[in-house]
């Protein structure tokens, strides 16, 4: 069992080295959406009380998070990245990845926002999102920094904490064409 479990594992991890070369090709060449999940966080849920406003009534990036935040930008640096343009969710812990990855202030865009619990609002953020990627004609690269939820719901992906997805449009949705893994 030992060795089936070492040999699943051994097999599984040139796809995701693939699928992070891949990806960073992509990111390379410039001109692409990129949709970022925060980075790490402390906690699993925000508060009871939270705000919107104020970053002590929500879960925030941890340590570690900040750590993998300045990871992220680093590597873009490193890899030759370039971003022209970065939007975040208004949640602190969007906003703290954006501006320790990317050393710039991002830009508010609240349909980047944990998607809300009414379809119709739920549906109005989704179009918007896309209205944005749709938009965008940039030679560098488009930063969306969101949510777990957002990513699943535009794409099927689920990613991890720092990890980003790089998308297109396609139709009346969007079409994946990498991932990059920090």
């Amino acid at each position: 069992m030992i060795r089936f479990a070492l040999a699943l594992f051994l097999f599984l991890i040139p796809g995701v080295a693939h699928a992070t070369d891949a990806g960073w090709a992509l990111l390379r060449d410039g001109g692409h959406v990129v949709l970022l999940r925060h980075a790490m966080v402390t906690g699993t849920t925000d508060p009871a009380n939270f705000d919107i406003d104020s970053c002590a009534t929500q879960m925030n990036l941890s340590a570690r998070g900040k750590q993998q935040a300045s990871k992220i930008g680093a590597l873009f640096a490193a890899r030759a990245a370039p971003i022209e343009r970065v939007l975040s969710s208004r949640y602190c812990r969007c906003l703290d990845t954006a501006r320790i990855a990317f050393e710039a202030e991002p830009e508010l865009f609240a349909p980047l926002d944990l998607l809300k619990g009414d379809e119709a609002q739920k549906t109005a953020q989704i179009a918007a999102i896309l209205k944005e990627i749709r938009a965008y004609s940039g030679s560098d690269n488009l930063a969306m920094v969101t949510h777990l939820e957002d990513i699943v719901a535009l794409t099927g992906i689920s990613p991890r904490e720092g990890e980003a997805v790089v998308v297109e449009p396609q139709g009346d949705g969007l079409r994946v064409l990498g991932r990059v893994t920090f």
